[in-house]
C-alpha cells in the first residue's frame, strides 16, 4: 500500500481527482436527464420532409390567398385536402395554376413555377391527407404499349370532348377540352386520374393502369402521323374541312360574279 500513499501526495494527485469527479458527475447527470440519448432519439430531417417544409412556404406565398392558409378554400377556390399530389402535379405544371387572374380557370399558360417548385407544393398538398400521388416513370411509359387498343379507348372514353385525335373542342355552358398536342405523358396520365375541369375521373378500376399508358401511346402516336390530305386544318374532323371548303367555293364564285358583272359594264360603256 506505499505505492499507493506515495502517488496520493503526489502534487497532480488532486487534478486526477477533480478530473475524474467531474466525469462521474456528467455521466450521473446524462443517465438522469437523458441527454445523451438526446440525440438519437430524435428522428432525422428526411428528404420527404424538406420538401414538405418548402412546399409548404411556397403554397403560403403563391397559393394560400386563394385557397386557404391550410388549404381549406375559401370563396375563391376549393380546399385542396385530399386531392393530392398528382392533381397539383397536373394543375401547377400546365400553368393553370397559380392563376394569374380570376376568370383565367383551366387555360394552359406557360408555367409560373419551375418543376423543382411544382414538386414541392405537390408533396406538401399530397401530407395533407390522401388523393392520387404523381405517377412514377415506368406509370406512364409507353413502352410496349398497345397502340390500336389505346385508340378504341380514346375514342369510347375521350374522343367526344377532346376530338378523334386528341385537338380539343367545345363543350355545354361555355366550357371546352383543351388539346392534349401540349401535353406530356404524366400530364395526361394526372388527368385522367385526377379529371380536371369538366373531365371525369377515370380511376384504375374504371381504366386501367395498363389501359392508360395505351391511350398515351395513342395520343402522343397521332402527333407524328402525316397529312395526307394537304393542311390538317387542327384534324379536327370533316366538319371542319367541308366547311372550309364551302367557303372558299363561296368566295370564289363571289368573285366570279364581280368579274363577270365588271366585264359587261365595261362592254357597255364601249358600245355607247
Amino acid at each position: 500500500m506505499s505505492w499507493i500513499t506515495a502517488r496520493r501526495r503526489h502534487p497532480a494527485a488532486g487534478y486526477v481527482i477533480l478530473v475524474l469527479g467531474l466525469l462521474l458527475v456528467g455521466a450521473l447527470y446524462a443517465s438522469v436527464t437523458g441527454a445523451g440519448t438526446s440525440a438519437s432519439a430524435s428522428p432525422p430531417v428526411t428528404t420527404a420532409q424538406a420538401l414538405v417544409s418548402a412546399g409548404q412556404r411556397i403554397f403560403a406565398q403563391d397559393c394560400a390567398t386563394c385557397h386557404g392558409t391550410y388549404a381549406q378554400g375559401t370563396n375563391s377556390a376549393p380546399g385542396l385536402i385530399g386531392v393530392g399530389s398528382a392533381a397539383v402535379d397536373f394543375q401547377v405544371s400546365t400553368g393553370r395554376m397559380p392563376l394569374a387572374f380570376q376568370g383565367n380557370e383551366g387555360v394552359r399558360k406557360p408555367p409560373r413555377l419551375n418543376p423543382k417548385q411544382t414538386g414541392e407544393v405537390a408533396q406538401y398538398i399530397g401530407s395533407l391527407g390522401g388523393g392520387p400521388a404523381i405517377p412514377s416513370g415506368a406509370q406512364v411509359s409507353t413502352s410496349g404499349a398497345n397502340v390500336g387498343l389505346g385508340q378504341q379507348l380514346f375514342s369510347a372514353n375521350c374522343g367526344a370532348c377532346h376530338n378523334f385525335v386528341g385537338a380539343g373542342g367545345a363543350l355545354t355552358y361555355g366550357k371546352f377540352a383543351p388539346a392534349l398536342t401540349q401535353s406530356t405523358n404524366r400530364q395526361i396520365y394526372e388527368a385522367m386520374q385526377t379529371g380536371p375541369e369538366a373531365m371525369p375521373v377515370f380511376n384504375d378500376t374504371t381504366i386501367t393502369p395498363s389501359e392508360k399508358r395505351d391511350i398515351i401511346a395513342f395520343v402522343t402516336e397521332t402527333r407524328t402521323q402525316p397529312n395526307p390530305g394537304g393542311f390538317s386544318l387542327g384534324r379536327v374532323g370533316p366538319v371542319t374541312e367541308g366547311l372550309v371548303a364551302f367557303l372558299g367555293l363561296l368566295l370564289f364564285m363571289v368573285l366570279m360574279a364581280m368579274w363577270i358583272t365588271g366585264k359587261k359594264k365595261g362592254h357597255s360603256g364601249e358600245e355607247s
